[in-house]
C-alpha cells in the first residue's frame, strides 16, 4: 500500500503522488474557527469532495479549533500539493461565507483578523484564512503511521475535549472504534 523510502522534506511540501504523508494545515493567528458546527461541517464536505474528485485517500484525521490532521495521500495522478492548495482555497471561501451569512458572536472581530492577514501580500484578496502552505511529513515507516494516528486521535484527549478519542465526533478515531461518523476513511490494519 506505501512506498516506504526515507525521504523527509525539509519544506514539508508533499508534491508526489501515490506517496502517503501527515498533514497539518492551520488557520491564520491560529483563530478557532471551527468551534461551531457548520465551520466543521464545510471541511468534511470539502474533504468528501476531494476524496471523490481529486484521487484524495484519507486514512486518519481531526478537525480541531484552529487545525486540521490529515493522514493521506493523492492517488490517480493528483499530487497533494496541489488538492491541498485546492482544499485551503475552496474552503477558505466557504469559512468566510458562513462567517458572514449565519450567527457569529465573533463576526466582526474574525472578519477584521482575517482581512488584516493579507495585507501585507502582493496577491490582491479580501480575506486570509489559512496559515501559508502546510505542514506534510512523509511517511516513511509503520512505526511512524501509528505514531501520527495516535497524536491524531489523542489531540481533543490532550485538550480534555473528551476523555476517548473515539467520543470526538471529527476524528478518524471513531472510524477506526466501528463508530459512527460523517467522512469514510480507510482503515489501516497496523495494530
Amino acid at each position: 500500500m506505501f512506498n516506504f523510502k526515507i525521504k523527509r522534506s525539509t519544506k514539508y511540501k508533499a508534491t508526489t503522488t501515490e506517496e502517503a504523508y501527515f498533514v497539518t494545515i492551520t488557520t491564520v493567528g491560529w483563530v478557532d474557527v471551527f468551534t461551531r458546527l457548520s465551520q466543521k461541517n464545510n471541511i468534511i464536505r470539502a474533504l468528501q469532495y476531494c476524496q471523490e474528485n481529486k484521487g484524495l485517500e484519507i486514512y486518519g484525521y481531526c478537525i480541531m479549533s484552529s487545525h486540521i490532521h490529515l493522514l493521506c495521500k493523492a492517488t490517480n495522478n493528483f499530487i497533494l500539493s496541489d488538492v491541498m492548495r485546492d482544499l485551503k482555497r475552496f474552503t477558505s471561501i466557504k469559512i468566510i461565507q458562513t462567517i458572514q451569512e449565519e450567527p457569529e458572536s465573533r463576526r466582526e472581530w474574525m472578519l477584521e483578523y482575517f482581512r488584516k492577514a493579507c495585507e501585507h501580500l502582493k496577491k490582491e484578496q479580501k480575506y486570509k484564512v489559512w496559515q501559508n502552505g502546510y505542514h506534510a511529513e512523509h511517511i516513511y515507516s509503520n512505526k511512524f503511521i501509528r505514531q501520527k494516528l495516535d497524536y491524531i486521535h489523542n489531540n481533543p484527549v490532550k485538550d480534555r475535549i473528551v476523555t476517548l478519542a473515539e467520543d470526538y465526533y471529527f476524528s478518524s478515531a471513531r472510524n477506526y472504534a466501528s463508530l459512527d461518523n460523517d467522512l469514510k476513511v480507510i482503515l489501516l490494519d497496523l495494530f
